[in-house]
């Protein structure tokens, strides 16, 4: 039987109905009322508000600056003015440097002068190594007797000798040679000079003087160790100061021969003369390197027909490019010389290049063609190119053809069998290019570029880590061998870096402004903004290039390089520039606009900048008040001083050296100490603030005794901080119950004032509306232990306004537990049960703890402070939902910047290469964009002792690596999203495949949070995340 099947009419809308019923119950997305996240905002943003005014007190200090206006001055700080005090003052300090090595020059040569050889001479000295050993008779040995050491605070507190000096030799220099023998002796004469020095300057900190025979005295005297093998590797006459006060600058160009028979040892032999080569140039030098078999080719093609700067980033990649030279084919080494002569002539031609001394290093192991043509045509008769030959292996052969070579060009020729014999026989060209120097009795000052001194890597903030050394060289003033030229060595004294800042105080600089120092090479001495460490696990290390990060990749807002320019070529000037200055470890940026003055210090190849900030950032409040008055505040136990700051001078007189500034201050106001040296208009400031936060303590501390231990329970701590660096805290809680310890303390350098910033919480209320807070959370991977985050810092600026002229007095703020946040979060955000749902089309009443809704905290950089989801707390945003800070960027609610790093180190696979740049000159040539990365197996990895003559640049430590996961040099950029306040809420749907999300963002008032309610029911996972990773920027070589 067959039927029909029939649907009546009536059936119809039913099955309609049925039929929608079956849709995706996610496309009938969550409705989220704007009133009601508005109203949740303003009760969450009022509840906040008045907690932490309360506790904080920043109205009560706002009073009390505001009561003082009156008695306020505002001074506008004159940039020029500055800069030009400073830089003399500067002058006049390194000054007192050169005359203490000027004396050192004149009594080592005077004894040398007074001194007869005597090839017997017997003599007992102080050997670094050997003092206060023992044999196994309880004697001393020889060269080795009792040598008092004692820890001194001056010299990072390591064992010194401050009344003499001792000799330290390389491992491969006999200690009783006659020619160490007579140098030491003669250069006794140096100990009472280096202790007179040392009483005239007590900043001094090491003197020392570099033999050309290889021994090294050093005041004051030390116990040198051995490596781990046994050996000292250190030769001072390898170390750049006594490089560069030994020669003048020079233009070389090494010629490596490559053919077939420079196969196996003798190609080893080559690639370590040229690497010691390298390492006898410097930032004044100029170098390129010529390889020839049946050709010639230039080792970098990049650098074809020119010289580049001899810094460390090019000299660490010509190393990298020689250790894969292989040999090959016959030589033919005219072609070779004639590119030399050809490249050495344009650039004198030119005026490139250093101006001075010019030589060709040629390093093969035969030369059978007839070359003399080439000399004829391109070096004689001047002879104004010296040719150095190094002829590789034990074959002599050819031996007559290559010393004549060196002979009939004003050079040097030496034969290298061995690879122990490479670092004397290269030393030697050293002499030569010295001769005209020491003929001349040219006595030139050198200043070092920046180098590290490792005793400070625990104790000091990373840029106050390096120095500079100042050195001369010191000649034979006998008449009998006064033409011969004879460089008896070199004397130097190392100047810690901080000490220059020192003379450019903190406290004149405003908020957010800074000193810095460069060479006239373009590359920076000190920089608050110069990172010359780097992570490898849990060890510091300094990187690669650390003393070779030019001026425009840390000021890389000058991209037309006026300011580099300028500060060069040693002018004096100002500049402004709109900048973005990257804080919290670049996860946030402050937008200022700096005004740059900078000028020459005087008798040094450096320039200082000085950078004030635009607005409050160029004003000087000054107070008064009675000593009596601000003594007695000063007394109090809530209140400390900026201890990286100079109110007095306590490292000079052994006596003030354990004194605090705060103690130094008050046993100046006291006059107990009448000898101590203060700096009176910030002592005043001190008094002065001291006496307008008094009251603080005492509003505080009976917060504390009526402190509610249920509604308000996790607020932590209320701190202060004055543009004078007077800081007060309060704690709310035991200080055993902490959520962060380290806060305010010297472990927290950005919670601090230093001599590099002020600190993080007050630079970013500074940029902040007075009477706004603003609410910091860690980030994830930098809270304490590695957990989620515990603890919120919340801050405001304090301002005060005279005459029209408004500045920063001041910044106020507590720190809260996390829990605290969320507790009064989650209270807020929900309607009471007896709404009147009739209204509203949706679940009612509704609550952020539904499961329909997602409901964020977040700043005003993207980072989360409080979500449903504790993992995601202190996370970005656009990790978290990709497609709501997608949404939110596209609306102007949030904007990208872009910045960009060029002080990173990138993770790199082994073998890797990249594009390099060449410096022609202090000034950038078209290719000074181009940054090639240096090679892995190339890190540097510094064996420190305790200052710059003591770490290791040997060849062996060079080519030290890893295979896996080495970090290199590299320059990345990176976002950071930055929050519209114009903005006050925002809304939308987004459209997400199947479903449509909707969201509501609402500014909470006075502060610099954002409420964000999401739909949770629709997933929207089709946005990807938006992130923040670093991306290498990779450099395409353009051949033009």
């Amino acid at each position: 039987m067959t039927g029909t099947w029939r649907m009546d009419r009536g059936a119809i809308p039913l099955l309609l109905l049925s039929f929608l019923c079956l849709l995706p119950a996610a496309q009938l997305q969550t409705k989220i009322p704007l009133e009601t996240v508005k109203s949740w905002a303003d009760a969450f943003g009022g509840e906040l508000y008045s907690i932490v005014t309360k506790y904080s007190g920043s109205l009560l200090l706002q009073k009390k600056y505001k009561d003082v206006e009156p008695t306020l001055k505002i001074k506008e700080v004159d940039g020029l003015e500055l800069v030009k005090k400073f830089s003399e003052q500067m002058e006049s300090m390194l000054r007192r440097k050169v005359e203490a090595v000027e004396r050192l020059v004149e009594a080592a040569e005077d004894a040398d002068l007074n001194h007869e050889y005597n090839s017997s001479l017997e003599f007992d000295y102080y050997n670094s190594l050997l003092i206060n050993e023992k044999d196994e008779n309880d004697n001393y040995v020889e060269l080795g007797d009792e040598f008092i050491l004692e820890p001194n605070e001056h010299f990072n507190n390591l064992l010194v000798n401050t009344t003499y000096s001792d000799i330290q030799l390389p491992t491969n220099v006999y200690n009783k040679d006659p020619d160490i023998l007579n140098g030491v002796y003669m250069s006794e004469a140096l100990n009472p000079v280096f202790v007179d020095n040392f009483e005239r300057d007590p900043t001094l900190t090491w003197q020392y003087f570099g033999s050309s025979t290889g021994f090294f005295r050093l005041y004051p005297g030390i116990k040198w160790l051995p490596d781990e093998n046994g050996v000292i590797s250190f030769d001072c006459r390898n170390r750049g100061w006594y490089i560069q006060a030994a020669t003048s600058p020079k233009d070389i160009v090494i010629i490596v021969d490559v053919s077939g028979s420079m196969k196996g040892l003798r190609m080893t032999i080559a690639k370590h003369t040229i690497v010691t080569i390298l390492d006898t140039l410097g930032e004044n030098d100029f170098v390129n390197i010529i390889a020839y078999n049946d050709y010639v080719h230039f080792i970098e093609p990049c650098f074809k027909g020119i010289l580049v700067q001899a810094d460390r980033d090019n000299r660490e990649h010509f190393k990298q490019l020689v250790d894969e030279l292989q040999a090959k084919g016959v030589g033919t080494v005219n072609k070779a010389l004639t590119e030399s002569f050809k490249i050495l002539r344009e650039f004198r031609d030119a005026g490139q290049g250093g101006l001075c001394n010019q030589a060709i290093m040629l390093i093969t192991d035969g030369a059978v063609e007839d070359y003399e043509a080439v000399f004829e045509k391109y070096n004689w008769p001047d002879r104004k190119v010296r040719v150095f030959t190094y002829l590789i292996g034990r074959e002599v052969t050819f031996a007559p053809n290559v010393k004549w070579i060196a002979c009939n060009n004003k050079g040097y020729y030496t034969q290298i069998s061995t690879l122990a014999d490479v670092q004397e026989n290269v030393m030697e060209y050293l002499h030569v290019l010295s001769r005209p120097m020491v003929i001349n009795h040219d006595h030139d000052i050198i200043w070092t570029e920046a180098y590290m001194d490792s005793a400070l890597f625990a104790s000091q903030a990373q840029s106050l880590l390096l120095m500079t050394t100042v050195a001369m060289p010191v000649f034979s003033k006998k008449n009998e061998t006064r033409s011969h030229g004879i460089l008896l060595g070199v004397v130097g004294s190392d100047v810690p870096l901080r000490e220059l800042l020192k003379l450019a105080p903190r406290y004149k600089l405003g908020v957010h402004g800074y000193a810095f120092l460069n060479t006239n090479n373009g590359y920076i001495l000190s920089h608050p903004d110069l990172r010359p460490l780097y992570k490898e696990g849990k060890k510091l290390k300094p990187k690669p290039n650390y003393n070779s990060v030019d001026l425009s990749e840390v000021e890389w807002e000058d991209q037309d390089e006026i300011l580099r320019t300028a500060m060069i070529n040693g002018e004096t000037g100002y500049l402004s520039m709109d900048v973005k200055v990257p804080v919290d470890k670049g996860k946030r940026v402050l937008f200022l606009t700096n005004d740059y003055f900078f000028t020459d210090i005087s008798g040094t190849p450096f320039s200082l900048g000085v950078v004030l900030s635009r607005g409050h950032g160029e004003y000087i409040l000054l107070g008064n008040t009675s000593v009596e008055e601000g003594l007695h505040d000063l007394l109090q136990p809530d209140l400390s001083l900026a201890n990286e700051w100079i109110y007095c001078i306590t490292d000079i007189d052994p006596d003030h050296r354990k004194l605090s500034q705060l103690e130094a201050v008050i046993r100046f106001l006291t006059g107990e100490e009448p000898d101590l040296e203060c700096d009176e208009e910030l002592v005043q400031e001190v008094l002065f603030d001291a006496v307008v936060t008094a009251p603080m303590e005492a509003y505080w501390t009976t917060l504390a005794l009526n402190m509610s231990t249920e509604s308000e329970a996790g607020v932590e701590m209320a701190f202060l901080g004055t543009r004078a660096g007077l800081m007060r805290s309060a704690l709310y809680v035991g200080s055993e119950k902490l959520s962060n310890r380290k806060f305010l303390t010297r472990k927290d350098k950005e919670s601090i004032f230093t001599m590099d910033h002020f600190p993080l919480w007050y630079r970013r209320a500074a940029e902040h509306p007075p009477g706004s807070f603003i609410y910091s959370i860690v980030s994830e991977d930098d809270s304490e232990g590695g957990g989620l985050p515990k603890v919120v810092t919340v801050s405001t600026a304090v301002a005060v306004s005279v005459d029209g002229k408004m500045g920063i007095a001041a910044a106020v703020g507590v720190q809260i537990k996390l829990e605290l946040l969320q507790r009064k979060f989650w209270m807020a955000m929900q309607q009471p049960n007896d709404t009147d749902c009739s209204a509203f089309d949706g679940a009612c009443p509704l609550s952020c703890q539904d499961d329909v809704l997602n409901c964020f905290l977040i700043d005003n950089n993207g980072f989360i402070l409080v979500s449903k989801r504790p993992p995601e707390i202190g996370k970005f945003l656009g990790v978290v939902d990709g497609s709501v800070m997608t949404q939110l960027l596209n609306m102007g609610m949030f904007r990208r910047v872009t910045m960009y790093d060029y002080q990173a180190m990138c993770k790199v696979p082994y073998h890797h290469h990249s594009g390099a740049r060449p410096l022609l000159s202090p000034i950038y040539a078209f290719l000074a964009a181009l940054k090639w990365l240096i090679s892995d197996f190339l890190i540097f990895l510094l064996e420190f002792n305790m200052s710059s003559f003591w770490h290791s640049e040997n060849v062996a430590d060079a080519h030290k690596h890893k295979k896996h996961d080495t970090l290199q040099p590299c320059d990345t950029e990176y976002p950071v999203f930055v929050y519209e306040p114009a903005i006050k809420e925002t809304n939308g749907l987004i459209e997400c495949g199947d479903c449509q999300k909707m969201f509501v963002a609402q500014q909470i008032a006075s502060s610099n949070l954002l409420l964000l309610v999401t739909d949770a029911t629709c997933d929207c996972s089709i946005f990807p995340p938006v992130l923040l990773d670093a991306k290498e920027v990779k450099y395409i070589l353009l051949l033009l």
